[in-house]
């Protein structure tokens, strides 16, 4: 096991590599600058801000001095944030990003299981029927639909929640629940074939010859194995809570670090952009060795070379 994981995050470096070098070379090709604004700068003090930011230098110098900079774990100065690190703001936003993307998750595995094994044990009945038209919808929908109507329906008509910001327990609701929504579907549909093809295995046959109650044959025989697909999801479906919630912070007001990527991305923030989108890679790809090695757990038939 752990010799998988090693040889697992050493073959993580040139993807690493490849996305930092992707990012910083198709943000240097996008048009325009950090410095461009609607009143033009004199020539002297562009000049000196380039000079400052190292941006006269040639491309290469450039992603060599970032990357020898990477390697001390540090993203850079933000361009736009005067006086902060990048590193400082991604502090700064990423708890509230994770705290949303946790919370949707949490609910999405609750909700989704429950409401694939629902449909497992219903097959082809209506509940099965209800259930998959709900997860149809759920996937169909997105979050910015739904996010409005949403905030359309509870908080100005009926006026149950906060519309937006994160005054209380009851602002998380509404965006945590537009984040899980598809992530529920997603899971309620995997969950229900993979349970649906369990069932119909030996084993599941031998445990109800042996006289075993239904609950005990799903609870500790079907549902583990069955939630193997589910835990091959779990690890992209969890980076993407995280880093998906750029439209949903906007939409409530969250200020978590979804915000500071579209204000950088706007604002040509070289650093601000690349130092995002390498933490979230670095996320993503923990998140996959967290879900490969989770494999023997739950299922025993899966092994890790040692």
């Amino acid at each position: 096991m752990l010799r998988f994981a090693a040889w697992r995050v050493l073959g993580a470096v040139p993807t690493l590599f490849v996305l930092v070098a992707l990012s910083f070379f198709l943000m240097r090709a996008a048009p325009g600058g950090p410095f461009d604004t609607e009143k033009l700068l004199p020539p002297e003090i562009e000049a000196s801000l380039e000079r400052a930011y190292h941006l006269d230098e040639p491309l290469w110098r450039q992603f060599g001095r970032y990357v020898a900079g990477l390697a001390r774990g540090d993203f850079g100065p933000s361009f736009q944030y005067r006086d902060y690190r990048v590193s400082e703001l991604i502090a700064a936003g990423f708890p509230v990003s994770l705290k949303l993307g946790a919370l949707a998750m949490l609910l999405a595995v609750a909700a989704g299981v429950a409401t694939g094994a629902v449909a497992a044990l219903h097959r082809n009945r209506a509940p099965d029927h209800a259930a998959m038209t709900a997860a149809m919808t759920g996937i169909s929908v997105p979050s910015f639909v739904m996010a409005p109507f949403l905030v359309l329906v509870f908080a100005i008509h009926l006026d149950w929640l906060p519309a937006g910001g994160l005054s209380g327990a009851a602002s998380y609701v509404l965006p945590v629940v537009t984040l899980a929504l598809p992530q529920i579907a997603w899971i309620a549909r995997l969950t229900r074939a993979s349970l649906i093809d369990v069932l119909s295995s030996d084993f599941i046959r031998t445990a109800r010859a042996k006289g075993l109650p239904e609950r005990t044959v799903l609870l500790r025989h079907a549902l583990k194995p069955a939630l193997l697909p589910v835990m091959s999801y779990l690890g992209p479906a969890t980076a993407a809570l995280i880093t998906g919630s750029v439209v949903i912070e906007q939409i409530f007001g969250v200020p978590g670090l979804g915000r500071y990527f579209v204000q950088g991305a706007l604002n040509r923030d070289y650093t601000l952009v690349m130092g995002v989108v390498i933490f979230y890679g670095v996320i993503i790809l923990a998140l996959n060795l967290v879900v490969d090695l989770a494999y023997g757990l739950l299922d025993p038939r899966v092994r890790h070379g040692d």
